[in-house]
């Protein structure tokens, strides 16, 4: 049949939904990226806050459109929304022909099956996927960038956050069905590995293995970069650090989600650490790995936090002089210990706080920018710009895909995927534009 497939959310979702596209392929599928050609339409849902939420039931509903405008026989709802809503999903939506959750991967070309003979299927398994058997992914971000996802789940538990429940604890996949993977995509041609998990430091504890032992030998198969994210604060060891100063492939960037720096607002979050353990961890990573770019993440609003505690934000945000900073609203998630907490912040304040972070963190990163004009850095090419056919745009090694800005270079011959030496021109809070200098060798 002819499949369409939506997917929403982050990259740990994307890689769920490539392993859906590889086994619809395998099964002998045609895949569309025009939904209203579809025969059976895929949504991949996020369910992590408010705002992913009410994306998804949006794009559910205006795909359930299309078995009146469209070609739509059948509508498959699967991934963190699912899982964590299915009988509310099923009751409400009823033009939902199946439901599965985060587990149920492998059996979508059965459930596709099914529904085609006209079942209504609400499909769950007790077990986990396992992501270590071997599978064939279908990538669908170009073959010069992929994703790899070590781990699965989460044991943290962070009171804002419903993740654990959605995705069970954590548990590494085995470091051959890793490497194995990883050496594929390498055969491909795939220039930068972006190694993920819902807590990357975390991996290897529970198979006998390490995350730094996991990174040596992933750079032994000789990808140009290999990226490194969601790193936790408190397993953001030296031995990590050594490794990212001295080994070439891995690229001297560090994502690590902090939350916040008040120790009060902290520990309601149950997460570690202080304004000043972290202002230290800060510079330490500086101090091991020279010339580090540096991007974190904080909510603002969380329940309790007073006007003092946001100013120690701010506070921080101009003394760590980090290079890329989210700023998230806090979302009060059902089922999630502070939901219930007293002291629930108005939205207004929310809003005021979240565009303050963001406008004095708008400043630091631009300030950061210019520094960088006149310097030389290597560029890999993705695609050309929406705005003209004449520019490409790139990402230098300490812009991640997706979340961070990105670098514009005059197209010329330049293809995706090619890795080129760019001398920085102007610099915008964000994005970058630069003029190449020379093509790096070919790896």
């Amino acid at each position: 049949m002819k499949i369409g497939v939506a997917s929403l959310g982050c990259a740990k979702n994307l890689v769920d939904t490539e392993i859906v596209l590889g086994f619809l392929t395998e099964a002998g599928h045609e895949l569309t990226h025009d939904p209203r050609e579809a025969e059976i339409i895929i949504v991949n849902t996020c369910g992590f806050i408010t705002e992913a939420k009410e994306e998804s039931i949006e794009v559910i509903l205006d795909m359930a459109a299309l078995k009146e405008t469209g070609s739509c026989k059948g509508l498959i709802v699967m991934g963190c929304l699912s899982q964590r809503y299915a009988q509310e999903l099923w009751d409400e939506i009823p033009e939902i022909d199946a439901m599965l959750g985060t587990n149920e991967l492998d059996l979508v070309p059965a459930v596709i099956e099914r529904v085609a003979a006209g079942e209504r299927v609400l499909e769950r398994r007790r077990g986990y996927f396992d992501y270590s058997q071997p599978y064939a992914r279908l990538s669908t971000t170009g073959s010069h960038l992929a994703y790899l996802k070590i781990a699965e789940g989460c044991s943290h538990h962070c009171a804002f956050c419903v993740i654990p429940q959605i995705r069970g604890r954590f548990r590494s996949r085995t470091v051959e069905s890793i490497l194995g993977e990883a050496a594929l995509l390498r055969k491909a041609g795939v220039k930068e590995l972006v190694v993920i998990a819902q807590d990357s430091t975390a991996y290897g504890r529970d198979v006998g293995s390490s995350i730094v032992e996991l990174l040596q030998q992933l750079a032994d198969l000789e990808f140009p970069w290999i990226r490194l994210l969601y790193t936790y604060p408190t397993s953001l060891n030296d031995e990590l650090l050594q490794l990212m100063a001295k080994e070439p492939s891995l690229v001297k960037y560090v994502d690590l989600p902090l939350q916040h720096v008040s120790e009060r607002v902290l520990r309601g979050m149950k997460r570690p650490g202080s304004y000043q353990s972290t202002l230290d961890l800060i510079n330490k990573i500086r101090d091991k790995v020279p010339g580090v770019v540096i991007r974190s993440s904080f909510i603002v609003g969380f329940p309790g936090e007073t006007e003092e505690d946001f100013q120690q934000l701010l506070q921080f945000l101009d003394q760590a002089q980090l290079n890329h900073v989210g700023i998230f609203k806090y979302s009060r998630e059902e089922n999630s210990p502070a939901y219930s907490y007293s002291g629930q912040v108005a939205e207004a304040v929310k809003e005021r706080r979240y565009h303050e972070a963001m406008s004095l963190q708008q400043e630091i990163s631009a300030a950061l920018n210019r520094r960088l004009v006149g310097r030389n850095l290597q560029v890999l090419m993705e695609h050309p710009s929406e705005e003209s056919e004449l520019v490409m745009v790139g990402r230098h090694s300490g812009q991640a895909p997706e979340v961070d800005g990105v670098v514009y270079v005059g197209r010329g011959t330049l293809q995706p995927g090619d890795l080129v030496t760019v001398r920085i021109t102007d610099a915008q809070a964000y994005d970058l534009v630069g003029e190449v200098v020379e093509a790096s060798e070919s790896a």
